[in-house]
């Protein structure tokens, strides 16, 4: 059974790291991003660049993480896991938070080292202004290396995560090269639009507020295979 998080996010991308992995809609902005698994391995690197070089954070150490559903969260969330972080949404002592901006307030029961705040803006921009008391994480995380070598076993938690990702891949019958339309508003849990897609060896199309009348017709725009109830 996989145990290692970051090995099935590598193993997800190695045939073909150009081809579309995350495509992300929010129909409340109108946004739609797409990243290939080349693209989003570049942003996983830099976080988890960040959290060993900058930070300093050892394999065990808690990150909290009080973000939505995004492709931003889908960088932090795996940069967490390929450094060995335990990443937890329960509101307590960590080493590093992220979190996003409108949710900053919820931060006074998170004693933290680090604190990151993000804008999730569709284009990855700089925040025009930065929470007191945190850094810009976008504007942190671009800084550092392209690459990361994950440590050859996961963390303590991602045997459990990844049983959860593989029987709910199996409920759904997703097979290497499926491709998965997931209404994150429904399933905000990462294991249904990230790490079953990932662990089946399919790409997702995650949908933020989706409006019922697009769906039909953005399921055949991106040919999908498969839909999340």
């Amino acid at each position: 059974m996989a145990d290692n998080i970051a090995r099935v996010f590598a193993d997800a991308i190695a045939p073909d790291p150009t081809r579309p992995l995350l495509t992300w809609y929010d129909d409340a902005s109108g946004e739609r991003t797409e990243l290939s698994g080349a693209t989003l391995a570049n942003w996983v690197a830099k976080t988890a660049n960040l959290l060993t070089d900058e930070i300093g954070a050892a394999p065990g150490d808690p990150a909290g993480v009080l973000l939505p559903p995004h492709w931003q969260t889908a960088a932090v969330l795996l940069g967490c896991w390929s450094a060995k972080l335990t990443v937890t949404d329960a509101p307590g002592p960590v080493e590093v938070l992220f979190v996003a901006a409108d949710r900053v307030d919820e931060a006074a029961g998170w004693p933290a080292g680090e604190r990151y705040a993000l804008a999730l803006d569709p284009f990855a921009l700089p925040m025009r202004q930065v929470p007191a008391g945190f850094a810009d994480f976008v504007a942190a995380v671009r800084g550092h290396g392209d690459h990361f070598t994950p440590y050859p076993e996961g963390g303590e938690g991602d045997a459990a995560l990844l049983a959860r990702a593989t029987a709910r891949a199996t409920e759904l019958g997703l097979t290497r090269g499926d491709r998965l339309l997931v209404d994150v508003t429904v399933h905000p849990d990462p294991v249904d639009w990230l790490l079953t897609p990932l662990i089946a060896g399919a790409s997702v199309v995650a949908c933020a507020h989706p409006d019922p009348t697009r769906l039909e017709a953005r399921s055949t725009t991106e040919k999908t295979t498969h839909t999340l109830p």
